[in-house]
């Protein structure tokens, strides 16, 4: 009979995998890596496999209601702490931003807290601290929701909710503190975009999505100085409304309760019409292409080179993670012991993907040496061809399995977690038991499985190699993979 573990179960579990492993035998000698990946001075010891019928998971179901103004509750009661988290998520990230006013959604959430009709910006801030409550609120310029954070103790949830409710139900946007954050971004901004790495992110996120707002790893200049306190004012007004939102909450309170309390702070906030979110996929890039930006006199060269990827609810993605894992997620990955443990290239290199409700990326990433951008473009290429021409060997995907499940294992014990996993199943709209059956999604990928995404998302035809650099001493190593164009910095 399967057995069923419970979230505090795992660590335990985890434990005696540990255990295990300590009186496992040596495996046999793994065969030498083909050339140019060289995994020269690491040790790469046994590791016991979890075994998929053993290691299964129920996360805690959430209690649900829906307020009478529209906003959808989900309780994940919890009473080991005197204390309680929520988030209430508003469908209307960057995503919803105008088209001439691509920003305005995170300087919105930015400035929530900064000034109600009854409560100025330092108001909200000593009597939260006085509550020992936060209050926090973000959104990107390509993000589909707005989120706002509150945490607090569960005694004091009365007075924190009255101030969540009026920064969330009532904010005035002063002009004094629009003022003030668009000096700060400005000049954020200007530093930012002295850095290689940055300008890298930016050409490669544009050469991949274009006009789409994907594109926009931050808003521009021109947006952000143009934008007013009645912009904000009109953004909030039509996108932060309980019909469009969904609240989860976390910790020491009953379901009957928090409605209860949430009625009184929150059920007389109006609905509103909310226009749906609704953009045309982004075109992916017609064939591959080489863009260099110029940094004369550079010591360092950024790449980063990838292409379109997958939607966060894409068959593809449990490939992908382990995919990831394997070649650049982190300092036993195939990119990571080549290009810094074996070569010396550079102090850190990375793959990762994304995806949200339109395609994200697929990209490996690093900063090298301009003297040794030849050598790192020629084993990134070694790498990306690898890992889509070869299986992976059968110790690499134990490996894999093993650190990701872990990982999710371990994760269990972190609120922020339970409801980060929730709100992730509520917006792409995921199975009910896709989080219980994720350790058996990872350890059923195979070898075949891992080919066919790098094959179809690494593939060479269409890659985006982004280089910023010195072009005088990287022009002609581009060269080697394609005709190269010289981009503009942002």
């Amino acid at each position: 009979m399967n057995k069923v573990i419970h979230k505090n179960s795992v660590l335990a579990l985890l434990s005696s995998l540990v255990i295990m492993q300590a009186s496992a035998q040596a495996p046999a000698p793994t065969p030498p890596a083909p050339a140019g990946a060289s995994t020269k001075g690491v040790e790469l010891k046994g590791k016991v496999p979890v075994n998929p019928q053993t290691l299964r998971v129920q996360l805690p179901k959430p209690q649900e209601a829906v307020l009478s103004n529209g906003l959808r509750v989900s309780l994940l009661e919890d009473h080991k702490l005197p204390t309680f988290s929520m988030q209430l998520y508003f469908n209307g990230g960057g995503l919803a931003d105008p088209a001439d006013k691509r920003g305005v959604a995170m300087v919105t959430a930015s400035l929530l807290r900064e000034g109600t009709k009854q409560r100025s910006s330092r108001d909200i801030a000593e009597q939260l601290a006085t509550l020992g409550a936060s209050l926090s609120s973000s959104s990107g310029p390509s993000s589909g929701e707005s989120v706002v954070s509150v945490t607090g103790l569960s005694d004091n949830i009365d007075a924190t909710l009255a101030i969540a409710a009026d920064v969330m139900r009532n904010p005035t946007f002063p002009a004094s503190e629009l003022d003030k954050f668009r000096a700060r971004f400005l000049a954020q901004l200007q530093i930012q975009r002295g850095n290689p790495g940055f300008q890298a992110q930016e050409q490669f996120m544009r050469v991949i999505y274009g006009e789409h707002p994907g594109a926009l790893v931050v808003p521009s200049e021109a947006v952000i100085k143009g934008l007013t306190s009645a912009d904000l004012a009109s953004f909030h007004a039509a996108r932060y409304r309980p019909n469009n939102a969904f609240l989860i909450a976390h910790g020491d309170i009953g379901l009957k309760d928090l409605v209860a309390k949430l009625e009184q702070h929150f059920g007389n906030w109006a609905k509103a019409d909310v226009t749906k979110v609704s953009l045309p996929p982004p075109k992916e890039p017609q064939k591959a292409r080489v863009l260099l930006v110029d940094r004369p006199g550079s010591v360092q060269t950024s790449l980063w080179v990838g292409s379109l990827g997958i939607e966060r609810d894409s068959k593809d993605y449990f490939a992908m993670l382990v995919m990831n894992h394997i070649l650049g997620g982190g300092p036993a990955s195939r990119l990571f012991m080549n290009l810094r443990e074996d070569k010396g290239y550079t102090y850190g290199v990375y793959s990762s993907f994304t995806g949200t409700t339109f395609p994200g990326v697929v990209v490996a990433s690093t900063d090298v040496r301009t003297a040794v951008t030849e050598g790192a473009m020629q084993e990134l290429d070694v790498e990306l061809q690898r890992i889509a021409n070869e299986p992976v060997s059968e110790r690499e995907l134990t490996n894999a399995r093993r650190a990701l499940i872990g990982r999710f294992a371990l994760s269990l014990d972190s609120p922020l977690s339970l409801m980060g996993n929730l709100a992730t199943q509520k917006i792409y709209k995921l199975p009910a038991d896709y989080w219980d059956t994720y350790p058996q999604r990872v350890e059923a990928i195979t070898p075949a499985d891992i080919q066919r995404v790098a094959k179809k998302y690494y593939a060479r035809d269409r890659l985006q190699i982004i280089a910023v650099g010195d072009a005088a001493q990287v022009s002609k190593i581009l060269e080697k993979y394609g005709t190269v164009e010289s981009a503009t910095p942002m």
